[in-house]
């Protein structure tokens, strides 16, 4: 044996043996021990998992009209997994520049190159955004969110993450985290460096060589940086997609269909390039109904994350609805994605679609979202929506309201009068038949998702004026204003239920005098007349401003004796209550109510209010080592207001403010104390004269379209109150909230009727201040003007310009040289300051930053670091006058009244509700002509031949 073992013959023979063992062995390892596993191998090589999207929930009016339905798209995907390195960078080269010689838009890498020149796209955003709206480059996120709560006049009792819902309902989408308080620029381009294992101040070239020399990318010399780009735009979206990069990339959607010929006609020259078709949303009507419907976008925060991807499997990349119907159902309209499998070749080309059963795969098909149909008619919203902007621009020019019910002229015209809302309710029901708020938006700018030019459009011309047009801002249901004499009913109901007599006589004696104060009637103050004997039916018809007085008290002021009831401001604010004033309406998408006012609560806005605006007046009154840290100033603060209470002199406020250390080297004390005092300590007190201005609309009442659409609603259907609602069905289940909805119990059973007779008066009696509006109408209708003033002075776009426009009226004594001059010397002072707290972060611990942040917050927020800002102060400065903000704000424009006007129709068997809102709009009367288009649509009232008619005197002037 050892012999043959020898025989070097042999050892050949064995050598094939084992050769030929190990071989049977390894066959017999891959065929039956590993066989499944190679199978599952080479199945995965050239089977692929394809998410299937669901079609997207279809949104209907109440006749089966479509709202918001589903296109077909062209879009751009490619299979970069399955292709060689080589090959990938080939075809993102031609695909992009065909992409870019066409114009379509396509995914982006995030290191940009132009001009030679590279930075970081996330950089570019976040410095475009700044500078766009303001700011510096270097505003921190905190300082961007305080600046706008500032402007927008949130209450300090909201934390940042309520403050940031009431602005995203205002159309104020900010590019921040809130939870992080980072711009999302910063979060991204934090993750991109560390995906790449860079350090967080590589420079964006360094950033782009490193990556571009990556082994994995195996991008080429002969390629150009320009050419590198577009290859990295594909390898980069194939690095992100991790374990999932069997998965098509989207490269573009929404492409021409010329586009998507040409690049299926070079499918050769392309491998792994697939065009497809996919469904985009599509809204027919375009602007009709925007903010009932709401619009779509991209997955943002951390809260949409959390909700969407997280708890409901959501891809990323998939567009949400964000507010309205499509927001408020997304879940329902959503549907539940599906899948399908397909075999692609080794150029990972599509070959075909599986069939189910094909190696034990099935496909699962995708569930459409439920279908949800509105309880909107589109043809009365299309009227409402017209009427209000052609109202709105007719009085905004004092121009003439043209209809077929007669048209109306506008005698003043109100220029600021650019904004207005709308709604109709079915009042037997609760159905919202037709709401809108002007101006509007197209929807279909947000199907694919909305560019930043487009974004920008929609953003007010001027930011400093919390009245300007928003167009993504919902007015109907997310303004709180107050409500002015259509408030009147809500007295009179609560009158009524104490024990009034609705047909005594009071005399109405002009005005009432307590304390030195006058309070008239607008007859009295505007033409020095008297309504005399009055009961509620013409009180309410002349909108009588001293008859509500009497009532709303209980007193007889002219006779001084007491009614035969007694009520008192808490008595007749709690019945509003039952009117709907103290909360939401019930309507299916976002509003907002602030609940029915009480002193208490006037206390507490006006001691917030005076701590904001002290936190701004301190450095201009006290020496900056008594307030040079949080700790000190919030002492000083907190002391100044804590006087509220007690609600010293004005003597006693100058001497306490002298202990505490203004020693007039800066401001005086008396200017301070005049501040304090008068604009706040007076203010905070509850006099009979907060209960008066409570009684016909005016004072810290803040009311919604909306919910004056549910209280004309309740009056009209004699006590029934029904939530308001948007929707009859939600795929097949009916939305029926109201069911067994009981009627308010009475005091006096005749009370809403007493109330309807009386919004009769307004549009047929004498003396109504809305007869000339319904002049001739053929049907009953039951209506109330308002007319609720507004306050204050317009913010200008441009407050530099201001200044230097007025500044010779502020102070003659002034130079504009000399105001220059000062300007940039406080400028260059406070860049400073800012850049030595900013020093002092960079190397501050985990526990001084938060400080630091937050004191660089409070320093810059408000345009600390703004041109007109600093020449602001520079006025102050240089004037020996003792100018207040006040002073210098007088030549500014001022705010114009609201015009409110509400109905009901017909007066015999109510079937309508239409309450018509437009801010700045003059006289409530001049909001009628809107209402009574949308009545004369509903009830299909044709062509009247009455002419044109135009407000009277009275009209014009009540309230």
């Amino acid at each position: 044996m050892f012999k043959r073992l020898a025989d070097r013959k042999n050892h050949i023979g064995l050598f094939f043996l084992i050769v030929f063992g190990l071989m049977l062995f390894r066959l017999a390892t891959i065929t039956i021990v590993e066989g499944d596993s190679y199978l599952e191998k080479s199945v995965n090589n050239r089977l692929k998992k394809i998410a299937v999207y669901a079609k997207r929930g279809e949104i209907y009016d109440r006749n089966g009209v479509l709202l918001a339905g589903n296109i077909p798209a062209f879009t751009l995907d490619i299979m970069a997994s399955s292709l060689e390195k080589t090959d990938l960078n080939r075809v993102s080269v031609d695909l992009m520049t065909m992409l870019d010689s066409k114009g379509e838009g396509h995914l982006e890498f995030p290191i940009r190159i132009e001009d030679g020149n590279y930075t970081f796209r996330y950089d570019d955003d976040r410095i475009k955004w700044l500078l766009d709206r303001g700011y510096p480059d270097y505003f921190t996120a905190k300082a961007v969110l305080d600046d706008y709560r500032a402007k927008e006049q949130l209450s300090e009792t909201l934390n940042d993450q309520e403050a940031y819902s009431i602005m995203i309902q205002k159309g104020i989408i900010l590019p921040i985290s809130i939870s992080k308080l980072k711009f999302w620029n910063e979060i991204e381009k934090e993750n991109f460096l560390k995906m790449y294992g860079l350090e967080q101040d590589v420079t964006a070239k360094d950033a782009f060589d490193l990556i571009r020399s990556r082994r994995e990318f195996a991008i080429d010399d002969k390629y150009s940086d320009e050419e590198a780009y577009k290859i990295l735009i594909v390898s980069h979206a194939l690095k992100e997609k991790g374990y999932l990069k069997y998965e098509p990339i989207k490269i573009a959607s929404n492409i021409s269909k010329e586009s998507a010929i040409q690049i299926s006609e070079r499918a050769m020259d392309l491998p792994g390039v697939n065009v497809g078709v996919e469904p985009i949303r599509s809204y027919p009507f375009k602007n009709v109904a925007s903010h009932i419907l709401g619009y779509i976008g991209k997955i943002s925060s951390e809260a949409e994350i959390s909700k969407y991807v997280n708890d409901n499997g959501y891809d990323k990349n998939q567009l949400i609805g964000k507010v309205g119907i499509e927001g408020h159902f997304e879940l329902d309209l959503h549907g539940e994605n599906g899948y399908r499998y397909i075999e692609v070749d080794a150029l990972g080309k599509m070959v075909r679609e599986l069939d189910d059963g094909y190696y034990g795969l099935n496909a699962e098909n995708s569930s459409a979202g439920e279908d949800i149909r509105l309880t909107t008619d589109i043809e009365l919203q299309q009227t409402l929506e017209a009427a209000l902007k052609h109202g709105i621009e007719q009085i905004n020019i004092g121009g003439t309201f043209t209809s077929q019910y007669g048209n109306y002229n506008y005698s003043e015209a109100y220029p600021n009068a650019r904004t207005g809302a709308a709604i109709a309710v079915d009042v037997k029901t609760g159905e919202v038949l037709a709401m809108a708020s002007y101006p509007d938006y197209d929807l279909n700018l947000f199907s694919t998702g909305i560019t930043y030019k487009d974004w920008d459009k929609l953003s007010p011309e001027n930011p400093n004026d919390p009245l300007a047009p928003r167009p993504l801002f919902n007015i109907a249901t997310m303004t709180g204003v107050q409500p002015g004499s259509v408030y009147k009913m809500s007295t009179g109901f609560a009158a009524m239920e104490h024990g009034l007599n609705p047909y005594q006589k009071l005399y109405s004696d002009g005005y009432i005098e307590i304390g030195g104060t006058s309070f008239g009637c607008w007859y009295w103050n505007g033409y020095r007349g008297k309504h005399g004997l009055t009961d509620f039916f013409r009180g309410l018809e002349t909108s009588c401003n001293y008859y509500f007085f009497n009532i709303s008290s209980g007193y007889d002021h002219r006779n001084q004796r007491p009614l035969n009831y007694t009520m008192s401001t808490s008595d007749f604010l709690e019945k509003s209550k039952l009117l709907g004033f103290d909360e939401k309406t019930g309507m299916e998408i976002e509003e907002v109510s602030y609940g029915i006012p009480n002193p208490e609560q006037k206390r507490i806005g006006l001691e917030r209010s005076l701590k904001s605006r002290l936190g701004m007046l301190l450095p201009d009154y006290f020496p900056a080592a008594l307030i040079n840290t949080e700790e000190k100033e919030e002492a000083v603060l907190t002391t100044i207001i804590g006087w509220s209470e007690e609600n010293p002199s004005r003597g006693t406020i100058i001497n306490r403010l002298k202990e505490l250390g203004v020693d007039g080297s800066l401001g005086t004390p008396d200017r301070l104390a005049d501040i304090v005092k008068f604009d706040y300590f007076n203010q905070m007190m509850w006099h009979q004269g907060d209960t008066f201005n409570l009684s016909i609309g005016q004072g810290d009442h803040k009311y919604t379209v909306a919910q004056l659409a549910r209280y004309i609603m309740i009056i009209a259907n004699d006590g029934y109150p029904y939530e308001l609602t948007l929707v009859q069905s939600v795929g097949s289940e009916a939305v029926n909230k109201n069911a067994g909805v009981e009627r308010i119990a009475l005091n006096n059973t005749k009370t809403f009727e007493h109330l309807r007779t009386a919004m009769l008066q307004v549009t047929q009696g004498a003396n109504g201040t809305a007869k000339s509006v319904f002049r001739g109408f053929p049907v009953g209708v039951g209506a109330k003007t308002g007319t609720a003033q507004n306050q204050g002075k317009i913010p200008p776009a441009d407050e530099v310009a201001y200044f230097k426009t007025y500044l010779k009226r502020i102070d003659s004594a002034l130079s504009q040289s000399k105001v220059d001059e000062e300007t940039a010397a406080i400028l260059i002072d406070r860049n400073e300051e800012v850049a030595q707290i900013r020093k002092q972060m960079t190397g501050a611990s985990k526990e001084a930053l938060p400080a630091l942040e937050s004191k660089l917050s409070s320093l810059i927020s408000q345009g600390y670091l703004t041109e007109a800002s600093a020449m602001r102060a520079a006025i102050k400065s240089l004037s020996s006058r003792g100018l207040t903000d006040a002073k210098i704000n007088e030549f500014r424009k001022d705010y114009d009244n609201f015009a409110w006007f509400v109905s009901f129709a017909p007066y015999e068997d109510p079937q309508i509700a239409v309450v018509v809102m437009v801010p700045q709009g003059g006289h409530g009367g001049y909001a009628g002509p809107i209402a009574r288009e949308i009545i004369g649509k509903y009830l299909g009232i044709g062509e009247l031949n009455v002419g044109t008619s135009s407000a009277t005197g009275a009209e014009l002037n009540s309230n």
